[in-house]
């Protein structure tokens, strides 16, 4: 192929190309800031107060979103699931990060047969977080919590996820 006859391609090949967007991103914003539209998201979560394992993730149009958390591993007889809820509420959405605040309600399980040996299981707690596009359409969030344990402790205990998201 000529040099001529390469240039020809590859414009011609720049004209049928059209900009791709990523699903994840979060959409614009409606007038009053919040989201306009639902956006859902799946990943995995871990954390002292909602829970660790897969994570489902629903952003509902304005500011409000809400977490599920559930996972368990069995190993011959010995059982252990945790699960749990987070509720956030956006202060900042931008292209670049999400700042909010969250509460979360989380259970843990851990023992073989009947009883738990978790002295604390029932677990709440209350902070802010972070979220941002990693990439593709992927973001990392990270939380600070402050994390009452049923046993009458609390400590501010960091929480992590990354999800996918989709509309």
């Amino acid at each position: 192929m000529t040099p001529l006859r390469c240039v020809a391609a590859a414009l011609l090949a720049l004209t049928y190309v059209s900009p791709a967007y990523p699903q994840a991103v979060l959409p614009e914003r409606g007038r009053d800031g919040g989201l306009r539209e639902n956006v859902y998201g799946l990943g995995l979560a871990v954390g002292a107060a909602s829970g660790i394992g897969l994570s489902f993730r629903h952003h509902l149009p304005g500011y409000f979103s809400y977490q599920l958390i559930g996972g368990i591993i069995k190993v011959d007889n010995r059982t252990s699931y945790a699960f749990g809820g987070e509720f956030q509420y956006d202060f900042i959405r931008g292209s670049g990060v999400r700042f909010f605040a969250a509460g979360a309600l989380g259970y843990y399980y851990a023992g073989k047969g009947g009883g738990n040996e978790i002295d604390a299981p029932g677990r709440v707690g209350a902070g802010i977080g972070a979220e941002v596009p990693v990439q593709g359409g992927f973001h990392f969030s990270g939380e600070l919590l402050f994390t009452y344990f049923s046993d009458g402790n609390v400590l501010p205990l960091p929480q992590v996820g990354m999800h996918y998201y989709f509309y």
